[in-house]
Order: C-alpha cells, then sequence, then structure tokens
C-alpha cells in the first residue's frame, strides 16, 4: 500500500506545457497575411493588361448609351481619343466641357475621334453627368472593367490617344487643364 501511496502525484507525471508565445503566433499570422496579399497583388496585375505608349491597342468595343455599337477598329486610320471617366468623379468634372470643346474643334474635320467610358458608374449617373456636362461625343459604360483593364487604369480621369497606326501615343493621368492641353497631345499626335 505504500507503495501506492509513493506513486508519483498527477502533477508530477504531466508534460511540461509546449504553448508558443503569443507574439510569434501573432507574427507568423502577420507574415502569412503579408504573403497572401503580396501574392494577390502579382496575380491582379498579371491579370490586367499592359499596353504602354508605341504598343498596338487590342480592338475594342462597346454599346453606347445611345445604343449604337463602338469598335476601335472601325477607326483604323483615325487617331482615336479614349477618355475613362465617373459621374462621381470631381476631377472628371474639370475636364468634361474642355474635352467636349476639343471634340467640337475636331469633329467636322473627320481625323480624331472621341469617345469616353463611364467607369464604374451607373447608367442613370452617367447620362445625368453627360447632360450636366453637354457632352455629345459618343460615350458608353465598361462594362465589368473590360476595356479599362486592357488600358490598365488606376483611377479617373484618364486618357489615352491611338494613333492612327492603333498604337498607344499618348497616355494623360489625371484631368486635362485646358482645351489647349488636349488639342496639343491630339495635334502632336496628328503630325506624326
Amino acid at each position: 500500500m505504500t507503495d501506492l501511496l509513493e506513486s508519483s502525484s498527477p502533477a508530477e507525471t504531466e508534460t511540461p506545457s509546449r504553448h508558443l508565445p503569443v507574439w510569434v503566433i501573432v507574427l507568423a499570422f502577420l507574415a502569412l497575411a503579408g504573403f497572401m496579399t503580396l501574392i494577390g497583388w502579382g496575380l491582379s496585375r498579371s491579370m490586367r493588361g499592359s499596353i504602354a505608349v508605341g504598343d498596338k491597342v487590342p480592338n475594342f468595343s462597346l454599346t453606347t448609351f445611345d445604343g449604337k455599337p463602338f469598335s476601335s477598329d472601325q477607326y483604323a486610320g483615325k487617331v482615336v481619343l479614349v477618355n475613362f471617366w465617373a459621374s462621381w468623379c470631381k476631377p472628371c468634372e474639370q475636364e468634361a466641357r474642355e474635352l467636349e470643346e476639343a471634340y467640337q474643334q475636331y469633329k467636322n474635320k473627320g481625323d480624331v475621334v472621341f469617345v469616353g467610358l463611364a467607369y464604374v458608374d451607373t447608367e442613370p449617373n452617367s447620362l445625368a453627368y453627360l447632360e450636366k456636362f453637354g457632352i455629345t461625343y459618343a460615350n458608353g459604360p465598361d462594362l465589368a472593367t473590360k476595356v479599362s483593364q486592357m488600358f490598365r487604369v488606376r483611377g479617373v480621369p484618364e486618357t489615352y490617344v491611338i494613333d492612327r497606326q492603333g498604337r498607344l501615343a499618348y497616355v494623360k493621368i489625371g484631368p486635362f487643364s485646358s482645351t489647349d492641353e488636349i488639342t496639343a497631345a491630339l495635334e502632336k499626335v496628328l503630325a506624326e
């Protein structure tokens, strides 16, 4: 019976606790989260287009707000100005009238085509925006952001000018400051 009393108590036979310190767990979690963020960022960037100045622009098409088809390849041999905008974008408002003024200067010459693409916007808000600023050149929604992904649009407004050979010739990130700035960009591309 003394053998039973002399046997080890449960406290003496338990294995020591092997818990990791909390800071190690937190650090491992943060490292994993950072790694996953990098992987996701890399994948999203690789899935987007990568048109650079001088590159051939792939054909893109859309249906304008007035129901007409627009396809960039139907304007081969012309300079095409592509403007990404949104009704909720305050900087877009800064250039809206200037873009329309520039369009009015070029529309009857036949060598420059303007097209606007509403970026992540609703049709009612887009139509109200076009009416508010008196915009008459072709505009339509960028459905599922297909065209903006092709151009790797990061925000709005962004404007791209495609030359007569179908290559990207000019990129403007942010709003134009004047009609003169727009016409200068177009004249440079027309002179090439």
